[in-house]
């Protein structure tokens, strides 16, 4: 992992079902068979993003703050890859947990 964690302790990740069945949004890129977790600096940008990821209309989203070790444990246990991203979905950063 790189130095992330030490300069960015915080980061803003979408949450579907929040209040019910919680999990983190999570994406999938078929063309690399890479499932990662798109994760924010700042919360607005998870807000503006987030009609560019794929979810499913029926559910409910919540960006929602997490320590950015936490998200890294709980990515890597469950084979997924973070990608920080910016407003515009742009990737700014790929973390291998």
């Amino acid at each position: 992992m790189q130095n992330s964690e030490k300069e960015v302790p915080w980061v803003w990740v979408v949450v579907q079902d929040p209040g019910g069945n919680e999990q983190f949004l999570g994406q999938y890129y078929p063309e690399d068979d890479i499932s990662f977790i798109p994760a924010f600096h700042q919360k607005e940008e998870a807000l503006l993003c987030l009609n560019n990821l794929k979810r499913d209309q029926t559910l409910t989203y919540q960006p929602q703050a997490i320590r950015l070790s936490l998200l890294t444990g709980n990515a890597g246990a469950n084979g997924f890859m973070i990608f920080i991203l910016d407003g515009n979905g742009r990737i700014l950063e790929k973390i291998t947990p």
